[in-house]
């Protein structure tokens, strides 16, 4: 039988194999389409006098089957992952980078590219084809292509080290989360944990071979509730050390190493490539351009979130210390009694909303959030093949009825699934010869299991998360343009973030929640005083919550804006940074960079800081709906055309000026998160 990956896909609109895959299928079917996307090269540089089309154009529609192939594997790598496929990873991984510097270090494809690109002022081209040119030819100079034959071979080799540090980095974070188990036989020291926490604990237990008993990981639906809600003070420690000493304790699993490597190896290519540190090297193709604005952008939000943050850590040690006692208030106590004084403050905790947060019901709500101010209908489709029985396919279509794109959702935690949430891309958008390929786009989330007595009820941190993936994956699922290089989520790192974020917006207003937010035992809708509720509480701890994210952006930027050579020792530098950010006494042994996966194994070395620079444009574009009503059609047409159809077609500053019909402005953000007064 002819290896599924490498046949035409006959699965509803071309969709994945998966009922077909096995994990030997995936080396050959990479290997030969590495070989075809060659070939395609081979065709581009044998054609005569270069021109757009057939060098631009024709380069961006290259390796359509390897794109395919790669983002199956390297998917099912984060969602389904296990020891052969790990395997697999560490071999497919330096093929890829092998090809991928091929591609950008071939002199003769370069100096095709460069000819169109020196005739451009000459050539009628659309705004769209202009970015793809530019981009082309940024992406070959940024990769090398001017380096001589020596320093290329070196920057290969570079590659292909960093390739295998990245994929040995998240290996070792995924076997430390699998392998930690804590058990508890007696049910007193689980005082305070609500009932479908106390049973989602005894239902792993009982998976794990313990019946009777209770278990919590460090999977963010089993270790966060414990945190937030656990009296025992020694339990919250215990998992507390476990979760902040992953990946850090000088075994077969310790990142320490990794890390320096890493450090090294981008510092180095940045400096082979003409730039003096990683993050010049990064910042150059984002909105904020060199580690000097980012710099000066996280000291400005430090300055006005500090002093509220001081406050706000000083309002929970004061509330512990006269509730019980507790004279020192440490990192694994905070999450506990910031829960206890906000249901004081605003009569409000996660365990009240719960009930009104069935998944089942959140789904809906998101689509019929989108469908209101989109037009987009979603349908499952049994036919559509999934990589794992909790995965729910759907075909989602426009407002005309017509197919617009497979959509995958995947929402409970797995031994074979990383932690945390994403949105990923199966298949890109795309138009060639007059015909449109739609997108096929997957959300993953790590959501708390239905249990036996109760459906999956998510917390209101949960509900928003759901719609910031959903976010992301809107702007992949309503791409419009020609090229899939510069379609969907195909955009300025800095700029990725504004769909997802300002899709979370429409979590607190009313009409949005009355679409689905419902007692999933009375069907009674979410009272209004609880939405108000809500609203009033959003600003809770935000002075707290600025400065977290703040404290990962500068440690980022410490990383990878400098020469990272005099680092001997990781956890005294990262002390060392995180001192002017740091709210509460540090712990002895812990530290965030050995499982900061963002910036060591994902994609935002020197862009962490871009989750604050989003908030940015997504209060402000929020704001516009606010003024017109958070359902209003001509806002949410303009923004569909503007942001999420355009996806990387031009700038993304014109592209919201275009939206917005100005330049963001950061008082929307400061504003919403307290730290000015409105």
């Amino acid at each position: 039988m002819k290896n599924p990956l490498l046949a035409e896909f006959t699965s509803p609109f071309e969709s994945a194999p998966f009922h077909l895959l096995k994990n030997d299928h995936f080396l050959p079917a990479i290997e030969e389409a590495i070989k075809l996307a060659k070939a395609d090269v081979e065709k581009i540089k044998s054609e005569s006098v270069p021109t757009f089309q057939n060098t631009l154009e024709a380069l961006d529609r290259s390796g359509k089957k390897l794109n395919v192939i790669s983002a199956v594997f390297f998917n099912l790598n984060s969602a389904e992952t296990n020891d052969e496929i790990q395997k697999l990873a560490r071999e497919i991984s330096p093929l890829l980078t092998e090809y991928s510097n091929d591609i950008l270090l071939d002199q003769d494809l370069f100096q095709r590219v460069a000819t169109v690109f020196n005739e451009k002022e000459t050539l009628k081209l659309t705004e769209e084809q202009k970015t793809l040119l530019e981009k082309t030819y940024k992406s070959f100079v940024r990769n090398g292509a001017n380096l001589s034959p020596e320093d290329a071979e070196k920057l290969r080799t570079i590659d292909q080290e960093l390739a295998q540090l990245s994929l040995k980095f998240g290996e070792n974070i995924l076997a430390e989360t699998n392998k930690y188990v804590h058990l508890i036989e007696n049910e007193a020291e689980i005082d305070g944990l609500p009932e479908g926490i106390k049973e989602a604990a005894a239902q792993i237990a009982e998976e794990k071979g313990h019946p009777g008993k209770w278990a919590f990981t460090l999977d963010y639906p089993s270790y966060i509730p414990a945190m937030t809600y656990a009296k025992n003070r020694e339990l919250r420690k215990r998992l507390f050390l476990a979760y902040n000493t992953k990946s850090s304790k000088g075994d077969e699993l310790d990142n320490q190493e990794i890390i320096k490597n890493l450090l090294k190896l981008r510092h180095a290519r940045a400096n082979l490539l003409g730039y003096a540190s990683h993050a010049d090297f990064v910042l150059e193709e984002r909105m904020a351009k060199s580690p000097h604005a980012v710099l000066e952008f996280l000291e400005s939000l430090l300055l006005k979130a500090k002093p509220k943050a001081e406050k706000e850590v000083l309002e929970v040690a004061e509330f512990a210390k006269k509730l019980d006692g507790l004279e020192n208030l440490e990192r694994w106590d905070f999450a506990f009694y910031s829960e206890l004084l906000k249901k004081e403050k605003y009569a409000l905790d996660d365990e009240l909303l719960r009930p009104y947060f069935k998944l089942e019901n959140v789904i809906e709500g998101v689509f019929q959030t989108a469908g209101k101010l989109f037009g987009i209908t979603f349908q499952p489709n049994s036919d559509i093949p999934v990589y794992h029985p909790d995965v729910t396919a759907y075909e989602v279509k426009d407002r005309n009825g017509m197919h617009l794109a497979v959509f995958y959702a995947d929402f409970f935690p797995r031994s074979g699934k990383r932690n945390g949430a994403w949105m990923t891309s199966f298949k890109g958008q795309r138009t060639e010869n007059g015909l449109e390929q739609r997108p096929h786009v997957s959300i993953v989330c790590n959501f708390t299991k239905p249990t036996k007595s109760k459906p999956s009820l998510l917390t209101f941190n949960e509900v928003t998360t759901l719609f910031h993936e959903f976010g992301h994956a809107l702007h992949g699922m309503l791409a419009r343009g020609t090229y899939e290089s510069l379609t969907g989520t195909s955009v300025y790192w800095d700029f990725v973030e504004l769909p997802s974020q300002i899709f979370e917006n429409w979590c607190y207003e009313k009409e949005c929640l009355d679409l689905f937010a419902k007692h999933y035992e009375t069907g009674e809708k979410i009272p209004e005083e609880l939405i108000e509720k809500i609203k009033n509480a959003s600003n809770f701890q935000q002075g707290y919550m600025t400065m977290r994210q703040i404290s990962f952006a500068l440690l980022d930027m410490a990383y990878h804006s400098q020469d990272p050579s005099p680092i001997a020792d990781v956890r005294k530098f990262e002390e060392a940074v995180m001192q002017k950010t740091d709210l509460l006494p540090r712990v002895e042994g812990t530290m965030a960079s050995t499982s900061f996966s963002h910036i060591f194994q994902g994609g935002y070395s020197s862009g962490y800081y871009s989750y604050k620079w989003a908030e940015v444009l997504d209060a402000d574009a929020f704001e516009l709906f606010l003024e017109k009503g958070v359902f209003d059609q001509e806002t949410a047409s303009s923004f569909e055309k503007n942001i999420l159809s355009a996806g990387g077609t031009a700038h993304p500053s014109i592209l919201y000026r275009r939206f917005r019909g100005r330049e963001p402005k950061p008082e929307a953000l400061l504003k919403r998160s307290g730290l000015i007064s409105a």
